[in-house]
C-alpha cells in the first residue's frame, strides 16, 4: 500500500471535520428534530445519544455504499481508459475547489453540481416522509440511509477523490473516514445547535475551512504531481 493511500484516510476525515458546517445546512436539522421529538423525562439522554447515532450509522453507510458503486464504476472505466486517472484525479480536485469556493462564501458553483443527484433524491425523498415522526432507532438508522443520498457539494467533492483510490475497498474506507469526520458537529447539532450554528456563521470561520479545502483541491489536480516527477 502506498503512502499516499495512507495518507488519504486522515485527510478524507478532515475534510469531513472541516466542512462538517456545510453538512449542517442540510442534514442538521432533520438530526435536530430526532431529538425534538423525543419525550423528556428519565432515559432522554440515552434515547437521544440512540436516535443521534442509528441516523448518522445510517447516513455514513451509504456513503460506503455510494463510495463502492462509484468505485466499480471508476476501477472499470480505468482499467480500459488510460486518461481516466487523469480525468478523475483532475475533477476531484476542481470539485474540491469548488466546495472550498462554497465554505468561503466566495462562489455557490458547487450547487449546479448537487443538482446532479436531483433525480434519485426526488425518488427517495418521498420515502423520508414515511419514516416520520421518528419512534425507534431502527427507523432513524433507515431515515439515516435515505437522507446519505440527498444531494451534496462536499459528498460529490470527496466521493471523486474515493474513485481515485486503487482499490474498491480503499475507496470505501475513505468515504467512511469522510463520514466519521462529519459525525462530530452533527451529532453536537442534538446537544449544542445553538453554539453549531454559530459557528457554522462565524465569517472567518468559514474562510478559513474555505481556503484549506482549496488547498486539498489544488493539491489533488495531477498538474502538480507531474511537475513533482
Amino acid at each position: 500500500m502506498s503512502p499516499e493511500l495512507y495518507l488519504s484516510y486522515p485527510s478524507a476525515f478532515l475534510i469531513g471535520l472541516l466542512g462538517s458546517t456545510h453538512c449542517l445546512g442540510m442534514c442538521g436539522g432533520i438530526s435536530a428534530s430526532l431529538s425534538m421529538a423525543l419525550p423528556v423525562g428519565k432515559g432522554y439522554r440515552l434515547r437521544q445519544s440512540v436516535m443521534l447515532l442509528a441516523f448518522n450509522f445510517g447516513r455514513i453507510g451509504s456513503y460506503v455504499l455510494i463510495a463502492t458503486l462509484v468505485a466499480l464504476a471508476s476501477t472499470s472505466v480505468a482499467s480500459q481508459w488510460a486518461s481516466a486517472g487523469v480525468i478523475l484525479r483532475t475533477l476531484a480536485g476542481v470539485l474540491l475547489i469548488f466546495m472550498g469556493l462554497s465554505m468561503g462564501q466566495w462562489w455557490q458553483g458547487i450547487r449546479y453540481v448537487e443538482r446532479v443527484g436531483a433525480p434519485i433524491w426526488g425518488r427517495l425523498s418521498p420515502l423520508t416522509r414515511r419514516l416520520l415522526p421518528v419512534n425507534h432507532g431502527g427507523q432513524a438508522l433507515a431515515l439515516g440511509a435515505l437522507w446519505g443520498w440527498l444531494p451534496c457539494g462536499l459528498v460529490y467533492s470527496t466521493l471523486g477523490w474515493a474513485a481515485l483510490q486503487p482499490t474498491v475497498g480503499s475507496a470505501a474506507l475513505t468515504m467512511l473516514f469522510f463520514g466519521l469526520g462529519t459525525l462530530p458537529s452533527m451529532l453536537a447539532t442534538g446537544y449544542a445547535a445553538g453554539w453549531i450554528r454559530g459557528l457554522q456563521t462565524h465569517r472567518l470561520f468559514r474562510k478559513v475551512t474555505g481556503a484549506l479545502l482549496i488547498l486539498f483541491g489544488v493539491w489533488t489536480l495531477p498538474f502538480l504531481h507531474l511537475v513533482g516527477h
